[in-house]
C-alpha cells in the first residue's frame, strides 16, 4: 500500500541458496492477494449497495443477500488458503497450507507445459548475456 512494486525472493530459503517449491507456490498465492489489494476497491452505485443497506439495516442479514453473493467473488479468491470451519478442515484430514502447496507444486511440475519461446528470443537473450560478459571483462 506504500507504493512498493517489486516482490523479491519468492520460494527462497537459506538466504536464497535453496528454492522451496511449496514455498514458491505459497508466495505466488500471497503475491496474488497483494496484487488484488493494491488494485484498490472499485466504488460505484452498484458496489456501494446503498439500496441494500437501506433495505436491511440495521440488524438484518447482509451475508445471505443476493447482492452480497453476486459481488463476493470480487474479493481475493485464494486457492490454497483454507477458510473453512475447523471441524470441516479436520474431517478432511487437517492438511495444512504447506502440505497443500507441496501437492500443488508437484502437480505443476508434473503437468505444466510452458509455451515455447518465439523464434529468435533465445538468440537475443544469448546476445544480451554475451554483451554483458564482454562489458564485465569475463568474455
Amino acid at each position: 500500500m506504500a507504493g512498493a512494486n517489486v516482490i523479491y525472493g519468492m520460494g527462497m530459503i537459506e538466504a536464497g541458496l535453496v528454492l522451496d517449491y511449496a514455498g514458491l507456490v505459497m508466495d505466488n498465492e500471497f503475491a496474488s492477494m497483494i496484487r488484488k489489494t493494491v488494485e484498490g476497491v472499485h466504488v460505484s452505485r452498484e458496489t456501494l449497495a446503498l439500496d441494500v443497506i437501506a433495505e436491511l439495516a440495521p440488524l438484518k442479514d447482509f451475508l445471505s443477500h443476493e447482492h452480497t453473493y453476486r459481488h463476493m467473488r470480487s474479493q481475493s479468491s485464494p486457492r490454497l488458503l483454507d477458510r473453512r470451519l475447523r471441524e470441516q478442515w479436520e474431517e478432511d484430514g487437517s492438511r495444512d497450507l504447506y502440505e497443500r502447496a507441496w501437492d500443488e507444486a508437484h502437480r505443476l511440475l508434473e503437468t505444466h507445459r510452458p509455451e515455447p519461446l518465439p523464434p529468435g528470443v533465445i538468440a537475443d537473450l544469448r546476445s544480451i548475456v554475451d554483451d554483458a560478459d564482454r562489458a564485465a571483462g569475463v568474455a
